[in-house]
């Protein structure tokens, strides 16, 4: 078994998962290489910075590159083992774009040697890996390719997703249990003995398409119960109750969890991963692909109320928040995005943007005339406020900075606001 200093790994994609997963793995000593296709990049990490928002990742690339374990390139090298953590994006029709994976794997091929293990991170749809393993076995016939050869393979292919929280991931790579899917169970017992190297959590060996469909699954099911808080938000408020003291109310129940409404579901993994399940079987997914109709339409609905308060107050009004979840800088998929470009392109310069996590606006927002300005400003000289991401810093305004605005507030994070009856909004409105 090679020791952790001597190991050798490269990690495919420097992004929200790749880098700290690259991070983490270099602090147990093995020589990491994280391979990028953008050249800033891989200057930022080289030079001991990072490019993305998540708690103390910083320091750690600062230590593991100042020790010499973490570097960052454009080209791929040999390693002992290749970790692919690129994006699987779907396309029109949310149609799943495994592109960027069959990419990476090309990229692998060319140093890939006998003794070599190859893991996809990667959310992927339920046949991926196997995909990678038969591109591998066209790119390298000299190599022995496990589930293309009826000898003992040279190299070991397996599938393993990252299961973490923004804002917790350098926790949760290491305390989360692990599924480790294999093309072969030898497979997955080489991936498990590179795994255990550096989590805590327990590490469970099955099958890839078992392990891909375990983390769709995930992600689905947490889909499908914000959908329901949402559709329950748009029946709440058109009957004129609060929709929060509801759930606070039915969450008494012993045996009833609802989760929190808001204005969407964004994020790379809850927005996106569902539509895998559906285009895997569309004529036996009908609640998963109303889910994520639900909760893409609740944005339209959050635009319409958001436009009607908007119009009956005057003044300027600030938007509080545009990432995906609270206290991160993470915008991929985000509802609060979407909302604040439409309320930007219809109302112009009456619209403020708070995002403490951001220090300028997002190109879409250019020719608007919405500015950013920090939420100090905002209750200084805003009218009205709308709530979109529940960030500490918001939560924290107390009612006496806020009791003469305008409030819409989509997270529910201001109980003690004064209600006021929502103005009228288009129907919640599903493909039947």
């Amino acid at each position: 078994m090679i020791s952790d200093t001597e190991l050798k790994v490269a990690v495919l994609g420097l992004g929200y998962i790749g880098l700290p997963t690259a991070a983490v793995i270099a602090r147990t000593g093995a020589q990491v290489l994280g391979i990028d296709v953008h050249q800033s990049v891989v200057d930022t990490i080289n030079s001991g910075k990072v490019h993305i928002e998540e708690v103390d990742l910083d320091g750690l690339v600062s230590g593991v590159v100042a020790r010499g374990t973490l570097r960052a390139s454009l080209q791929i090298e040999p390693a002992d083992v290749f970790v692919i953590a690129v994006p699987t994006p779907f396309d029109e029709g949310h149609q799943p774009n495994i592109g960027y994976v069959l990419r990476a794997a090309t990229t692998l091929a060319a140093v890939l040697k006998p003794g070599d293990l190859v893991v996809l991170e990667s959310t992927s749809p339920v046949g991926t890996t196997e995909k990678v393993a038969a591109l591998l076995a066209e790119l390298r016939p000299d190599l022995r390719i496990p589930g293309h050869t009826h000898e003992s393979p040279d190299v070991a292919i397996a599938y393993c997703p990252e299961r973490v929280l923004p804002g917790r991931i350098l926790i949760e790579l290491i305390d989360n249990d692990r599924v480790i899917g294999g093309i072969t169970p030898r497979c997955a017992r080489k991936a498990l003995g590179f795994y255990r190297r550096f989590v805590r959590g327990a590490c469970v060996t099955t099958t890839s398409r078992a392990a891909e469909m375990t983390k769709l699954t995930e992600n689905a099911f947490r889909d499908v119960n914000i959908a329901f808080a949402n559709e329950l938000s748009v029946i709440a408020d058109g009957l004129g109750v609060d929709v929060w003291e509801v759930i606070r109310l039915a969450n008494r129940h012993p045996r009833v969890n609802i989760l929190s409404p808001g204005p969407g579901v964004g994020g790379h993994c809850i927005a996106v991963d569902p539509w895998f399940l559906v285009a895997a079987d569309p004529d036996n997914s009908a609640l998963i692909r109303t889910a994520r109709e639900v909760n893409d339409g609740k944005v339209a609905v959050t635009i319409a109320r958001a436009e009607a308060m908007i119009a009956a107050t005057p003044g300027p009004v600030a938007l509080l928040g545009l990432a995906f979840k609270a206290n991160i800088d993470d915008f991929r998929e985000s509802p609060a995005l979407k909302v604040a470009q439409a309320l930007a392109q219809r109302f112009g310069d009456r619209v403020r943007i708070v995002e403490p996590y951001a220090r300028t606006l997002p190109a879409d927002f250019a020719g608007t005339g919405a500015t950013l300005i920090d939420i100090d400003t905002a209750l200084e000289s805003c009218t009205g406020l709308v709530v979109l991401v529940d960030h500490d810093v918001f939560k924290s305004v107390p009612l006496d900075e806020r009791a003469d605005k305008a409030v819409y507030d989509t997270r529910g994070i201001w109980p003690d606001q004064p209600k006021a009856r929502p103005a009228a909004a288009p129907p919640l409105r599903v493909a039947v």
